[in-house]
């Protein structure tokens, strides 16, 4: 078992070399860049130096991953986001000074490829300031994580039932937007996504 992967998970890949290729490809010499489009914009549990909202191309932010710890169970996953190729997606780049990001990578592995769910790529990120190439956390459409299409009904039903380790489902969606939001960001499908919550009671 690796070591990024807790008694009772199945990873679907091995974490460790995906990690040693990451290493590898930054190389240790410059800063690290990281692009945030979920949980990473408002939790992102490393120190950095510097922020920017950023917009990558070729790709867009999607609830489409299902989660069946973090913000559900198996009985009843929830959701949680990826990265699908195709279109542009707006987010926040995090620049962590080179003498903490390999510590920071590590940190990273563990909370997002403890399973080796996503595909670690090196986007490039359009800055007000500029373009940089920074880590994303990428979801294969061929992954079983993915969830292929889903129907208003299926969101609903997921944001009114679905709850794991960290929370509900409809939680981590409103704190996504709401970090957006502070960015100047407005997505607009995301925005319609939340009016299939259900109403809070009173």
């Amino acid at each position: 078992m690796s070591e990024f992967t807790p008694a009772g998970m199945t990873a679907l890949r091995d974490p460790g070399p995906m990690l040693e290729h990451t290493r590898r490809q930054w190389g240790g010499q410059h800063d690290l860049w990281v692009f945030a489009y979920g949980s990473l914009i408002w939790r992102p549990e490393f120190a950095f130096d510097e922020q920017r909202p950023a917009r990558v191309h070729g790709w867009h932010r999607a609830l489409k991953m299902w989660s069946r710890i973090n913000r559900g169970t198996p009985e009843c996953p929830g959701l949680v986001f990826g990265m699908l190729s195709g279109g542009s997606c707006q987010g926040a780049v995090f620049r962590i000074p080179r003498h903490e990001a390999e510590s920071a990578l590590v940190r990273l592995w563990h909370r997002e490829m403890m399973t080796g769910v996503y595909d670690p790529r090196w986007l490039r990120c359009h800055t007000p300031q500029g373009p940089v190439s920074a880590l994303a956390f990428t979801l294969s459409r061929r992954s079983p994580s993915h969830t292929g299409n889903l129907s208003e009904a299926d969101y609903r039903r997921i944001f009114s039932q679905s709850c794991g380790k960290f929370g509900t489902t409809l939680d981590y969606v409103r704190q996504t937007h709401e970090g957006l939001l502070k960015l100047g960001i407005h997505d607009r499908s995301l925005a319609r996504l939340l009016q299939l919550a259900p109403c809070s009671p009173g």
